[in-house]
């Protein structure tokens, strides 16, 4: 660990933490040696590691079979050793074992549930059925296993594990949802004004378009729900939002935030449709107020969001907002 890295993470992991890895997803892809890093990483931070996941048993595309992913998940709930659960990535594949995992159990274990992007189908079904979906935040293989890791983001994650109220603030006044063909965000003048409070829920819009109309995707009324995506156009993601309001999801929520929607590539076809006209659009369709500029997605430098917590919007327009989020289980430091 850097010296950086030490100091941000200093004192705020509670010494012993049980971390279990876990991949109900996809497998650790072109760098196994990911997964050892972020084990050491974790060991060097005081942590008690199981892995449950072996590269030699990855299955296709997936870190293991559906029956081998869907034990991972009940074995380490059942592990009165371990405090948090910590998914090893994303990808595809958790949608596939849903009926194989006993999601009340997984919620009655007090565990924390860390993962995000194809987490969200199982973090809605925790959602809908008991209230506690766990958190959406970095993972092993790109996050603690990477060979720089952002420190910032690992020190944000143990912080919101273990503190009973985080504020997370906006990429400094600019449109996190958007970036330029060179990576630098764009600036979003035309985000409203909104001052709501709600429970926070989301997370990948393709998952939470893949999971309505599914019989336990979440029931939640005057919520902030949060959308991020990766490799996906504007239109895809336009698609995929007006999937949600003609279900009738977005209407019955106080506010819309908008995190990164990175690595996607415009053509001469789009004549001008990029994502600034699809927000405008958007924007101009749908009543629910739509900010942007949550620092969560699939980049490095992203938040930790616990599901289900009690959320604060102060959103000033072009000038930024505040979210303030309590009321969701942490680790304790004893």
């Amino acid at each position: 660990m850097t010296t950086q890295g030490r100091a941000l993470l200093d004192g705020l992991v509670p010494p012993g933490t049980g971390v279990a890895i876990v991949a109900p997803c996809g497998h650790a892809g072109l760098d196994p040696a990911g997964v050892q890093r972020g084990v050491a990483l974790l060991e060097s931070l005081g942590c008690r590691v199981r892995n449950f996941y072996d590269h030699a048993q990855r299955y296709q595309r997936f870190g293991a079979t559906d029956e081998q992913r869907a034990a991972q998940l009940m074995q380490a709930a059942a592990d009165p050793e371990i405090d948090v659960i910590l998914g090893l990535r994303g990808s595809y594949g958790m949608s596939r074992i849903l009926p194989a995992l006993d999601i009340p159990a997984l919620a009655r274990s007090g565990k924390l549930l860390v993962g995000y992007s194809d987490f969200t189908a199982l973090q809605c079904c925790m959602l809908a059925q008991t209230g506690y979906a766990g958190f959406q935040g970095p993972m092993l293989s790109g996050d603690f296993g990477a060979e720089n890791p952002d420190w910032q983001a690992l020190a944000t994650l143990w912080r919101t594990l273990t503190s009973p109220q985080v504020v997370v603030r906006n990429y400094q006044g600019q449109a996190g949802a958007d970036r330029a063909p060179n990576g630098d965000r764009r600036t979003d003048p035309l985000s409203p004004v909104v001052h709501c409070a709600g429970k926070l829920w989301g997370g990948n819009l393709a998952m939470m378009a893949h999971m309505v109309g599914h019989p336990q995707f979440p029931p939640i009324d005057g919520g902030i729900l949060y959308l991020e995506d990766v490799n996906e156009h504007p239109f895809r993601v336009e698609r995929m939002i007006l999937q949600l309001e003609q279900a009738g999801v977005l209407a019955r929520q106080k506010a819309i935030l908008l995190g990164d929607f990175s690595a996607y590539r415009l053509a001469e076809i789009d004549n001008g449709y990029d994502f600034t006209e699809m927000l405008a659009y958007l924007r101009r369709r749908i009543a629910t107020p739509i900010v942007t500029g949550l620092p969560f997605g699939h980049v490095r430098d992203l938040v930790t969001l616990p599901l289900g917590a009690y959320a604060v919007l102060d959103a000033q327009g072009a000038e930024g907002f505040t979210l303030t989020l309590s009321d969701y289980p942490t680790l304790s430091h004893t």
